[in-house]
């Protein structure tokens, strides 16, 4: 494949003079992408209450037609990605074969974990296990078979399912980005398919469409996490639970995350992800001491093996038989929820990644992120299951009036519940302003046409549209509406993937053929090399014979 030209729009920024002061879009980008988050805005605030019906159909009616589809989807995803890990494609660098790491393996396993999970990670660890041990997919609930359930589904839904979706996105932005050196946007996955065209309507309509799931699903992300807050705000304060409650807090942290923007990534984005990372493993170790140690290893390794065993069962069970609808709220909302995420996810980890084989990117983003959130998982659901199960209290009544409140619950009772509920809901916080900022940054670059430096006023802009849509959702209809937004912003980037996956298929390939025809051409050059030094010196031997 030849090295493609980038259009003038395109260029790297270092390349470029003369930025805008404010702002410097890709309008074919950038204005359709504004005008849809603003009409969904304006309509869902102009109808009011009544959206809460209709977001709920919508839901219903997607996770009712395409459920199998996502199902389907997320298979292939995983399935792709360890072919490219384990194929011959496997050693491919990303950057080329002279390229370097930039960050120690350390630090990118903990960029990575921090990336994909954030705030969703939180919200869920004790209350989707605790859920699903009350209402199990099938068998009777509140029971230890019930448990063992729980735990393994939940592991489906943040396991290397979700990671796969990651590793796919970011394999792609990755090798066009820094081995094909063209702009570090969705549109540029599909220049083997596409050319030139990528710069055309094609090119723009991918990066619209990657744009709004991206804004969608951080919004949901963003509303799971200021429910949270709220709910613990409520048991530390008592403030009111509330919707009103909920909106002003995104007001607020929304401004601390625009703080964030303006001082860029090195000096906000970076220095809060990694704040971040400390307390969360500050926090993770105090559940493991304080909590049923020994219960949490292991279920730890139990619940791990269980999962290892079932992934495949479980990744293409459909419910056929059971004929409820227990999955369209659960699993389709997961799998979409992560497609919808992915191009955030998947751009970050990209350009963290430079240096990386593709094997070594592939299994990494895969296996160790996945083992650390097994381990949170076992740490936090299994410590509330522990306490259901020993009947010391009943947290699970407490996630069917309000998963919000799980985790307070369940800090409640070990010592210190009130410094440890503070530090959860300051963790929450730190991971809305990361993940609104860090999405801010990559929505800005994909609609400024793949620059990294775009100026602050559109960094601010966006960052205040994914409050927004976050406040329009939980106003227009809480839980529902958020699940609604990440499904059905999911379901068209999940052919935009598929097609990525035939697209990074070809590119590495035609990668493979010329760096092979680059070996054997050194070969060859090397072979002509001895053949000419061993004639030389035959030849002088001759002539001292002769001699």
């Amino acid at each position: 494949m030849s090295k493609p030209k980038p259009k003038e729009d395109f260029q790297d920024p270092q390349d470029r003079k003369g930025i805008n002061k404010y702002f410097d879009i890709h309008a074919p980008v950038f204005w359709p992408a504004s005008i849809i988050t603003v009409l969904f805005i304006v309509v869902t605030l102009v109808v009011g209450e009544p959206m809460e019906q209709v977001f709920d159909n919508l839901q219903s009616g997607i996770s009712n037609y395409a459920g199998w589809f996502f199902i389907i989807c997320v298979n292939l995803f995983l399935f792709f990605c360890l072919y490219l890990a384990f194929g011959r494609t496997g050693d491919i660098r990303f950057g080329g074969k002279d390229a370097k790491p930039e960050f120690s393996t350390l630090a990118w396993f903990s960029m990575l974990f921090s990336a994909g999970m954030g705030i969703g990670i939180l919200f869920w660890s004790v209350a989707e296990p605790l859920y699903h041990f009350e209402s199990p997919p099938y068998g009777e609930g509140s029971t230890v078979e019930a448990a063992q359930i729980a735990m393994n589904m939940t592991f489906l839904h943040w396991g290397l399912h979700a990671w796969g979706i990651y590793a796919l996105v970011g394999a792609s932005l990755a090798f066009f980005a820094f081995n094909r050196k063209l702009p570090l946007t969705i549109r540029s996955v599909f220049y083997p398919l596409l050319g030139d065209r990528i710069y055309g309507p094609i090119g723009n309509l991918i990066d619209v469409i990657a744009v709004v799931a991206t804004l969608f699903g951080l919004a949901t992300s963003l509303g799971f996490g200021v429910q949270q807050v709220n709910a613990g705000l409520n048991y530390l304060f008592g403030i009111e639970v509330s919707v009103t409650t909920q909106v002003i807090l995104i007001i607020s942290i929304t401004l601390a995350a625009t703080a964030s923007v303006v001082l860029g990534i090195d000096k906000g984005v970076r220095v809060l992800s990694e704040l971040n990372i400390r307390i969360a493993g500050v926090f993770l170790i105090f559940m493991i001491v304080l909590g049923p140690t020994l219960y949490i290893f292991d279920g730890f390794v139990q619940n791990t093996g269980y999962y290892l065993q079932n992934v495949i069962r479980l990744g293409f069970w459909t419910e056929n038989y059971q004929q409820t609808d227990w999955q369209n709220s659960w699993t389709v909302f997961y799998w979409a929820w992560w497609i919808s995420w992915s191009p955030f996810v998947g751009m970050f980890i990209a350009r963290i990644s430079r240096g990386r084989k593709v094997r070594e990117f592939i299994l990494g983003v895969l296996i160790i992120p996945s083992l650390l959130t097994f381990l949170w998982l076992s740490a936090f659901g299994g410590s509330g299951l522990y306490i259901e199960l020993q009947g010391v209290a009943s947290i699970g009544e407490a996630v069917q009036e309000n998963v919000a409140t799980a985790l307070f619950v369940l800090l409640e009772q070990f010592p210190w519940s009130f410094v440890s509920s503070l530090v959860g809901v300051i963790l929450v916080v730190f991971f809305f302003v990361t993940s609104s900022d860090s999405g801010s940054l990559v929505v800005d670059s994909i609609t400024s046409g793949g620059k990294l430096d775009a100026p602050v006023g559109q960094r601010i802009f966006w960052a205040n549209a994914e409050g927004a849509v976050a406040a329009v959702l939980l106003l227009g209809g809480g839980l529902s509406a958020l699940q609604t937004a990440a499904i059905t912003t999911g379901l068209p980037f999940a052919f935009v993937l598929i097609i990525m996956c035939f697209s990074l298929y070809k590119g590495l390939n035609e990668e493979y053929a010329r760096e092979l025809t680059l070996v054997k051409e050194k070969d060859k050059k090397s072979y002509e090399t001895v053949i000419q030094k061993l004639i030389k010196k035959q030849k002088q031997q001759e002539e001292e014979v002769n001699k």
